[in-house]
């Protein structure tokens, strides 16, 4: 059989990410996990029959929070698949049905770093791991910060969480330098510093459709 090879798409329109409906045969839960689980699917591509499996995710939400001095809130805390404190960025799962992902945003930072936020926008949007997964993530710009007034009872992990505001130049700094490495964190800041440098002309309504929301599905 002659090798299969590339070839560079004639297409010159603006790049744009093309959703695709296949013909699925088979969809079946191998692995029910205590947060996600582990699906496998049968289905038909290029003239053959193909079986994948890929984590089932709930989809999540994070958050760039920066301060009137242009500082980002940056939090640290234990994971124990990477056996790292690692810094990130609040963040959580869409794990209550129907819950609004703008709505998850704004408890997440109240839960993890006890602030709240007056005014909200969409930054970024991706997929996690595309070959595998089929994790959607929406980062939102939050400014306007203040606290709540109402520590949140944190326990587990999040027990000891650290919480800093750190120069958005310096995160970046930090992400080039690869001594930061968590995704939402990376993700986040080299967004906010794009949007930043263009006078914030790329931010989305935070109640902008997020079509790849896996709740939406």
């Amino acid at each position: 059989m002659p090798e299969q090879v590339p070839h560079e798409s004639a297409d010159r329109t603006p790049i744009a990410d093309e959703p695709l409906s296949v013909d699925v045969t088979e969809s079946r839960v191998g692995f029910h996990g205590r947060v996600w689980d582990v699906r496998t699917e049968t289905f038909a591509y290029n003239d053959a029959t193909l079986t994948r499996d890929f984590v089932d995710h709930t989809g999540a939400v994070a958050i760039v929070a920066l301060d009137d001095q242009g500082r980002m809130l940056l939090i640290k805390q234990y994971r124990h698949p990477i056996r790292h404190r690692d810094w990130e960025i609040p963040a959580g799962l869409l794990d209550v049905a129907g819950e609004d992902p703008l709505a998850a945003a704004q408890r997440e930072l109240a839960e993890e770093a006890d602030l709240f936020a007056a005014e909200w926008n969409v930054l970024a949007e991706f997929v996690n791991s595309p070959g595998g997964s089929n994790e959607a993530l929406r980062v939102y710009l939050a400014r306007g910060i203040s606290a709540t007034g109402a520590p949140f009872e944190r326990t587990a992990e999040e027990a000891d969480i650290e919480v800093r505001w750190v120069d958005l130049d310096e995160v970046v700094d930090a992400v080039l330098a690869r001594r930061v490495q968590n995704v939402s964190l990376v993700i986040g800041a080299l967004a906010a510093r794009a949007a930043r440098e263009r006078g914030w002309a790329s931010l989305g309504s935070p109640e902008e459709p997020w079509t790849r929301n896996p709740q939406a599905l």
